[in-house]
């Protein structure tokens, strides 16, 4: 499912217009974006949580040159689904 298709999925099963669910979901990102940037969490129950992790830098090998290559330090954005979402799709 594309993000059109999520709006218009959504604008269904709501009773909002495809406008009006674009903007509920754009600020969805936004806000979950703004909030993991400044390092924080943001849990929805049920559903699941989203937060920061700390990648450590390592060494890696490149596939194509077998030569050894650093990897730097980095964030990366975690998901842990929810008791009722992981029900949901066993």
């Amino acid at each position: 499912m594309n993000k059109t298709e999520f709006i218009s999925a959504v604008a269904e099963k709501s009773g909002l217009s495809k406008i009006d669910a674009k903007k509920a979901i754009e600020a969805f990102v936004e806000t979950v974006s703004t909030e993991l940037k400044k390092g924080g969490k943001v849990a929805l129950l049920g559903f699941g949580s989203f937060s920061v992790a700390e990648k450590s830098a390592r060494k890696g090998v490149n596939p194509k040159t077998k030569e050894p290559i650093d990897i730097p330090a980095r964030k990366a954005v975690k998901f842990k689904a929810g008791a009722e979402l992981s029900d949901i799709i066993k």
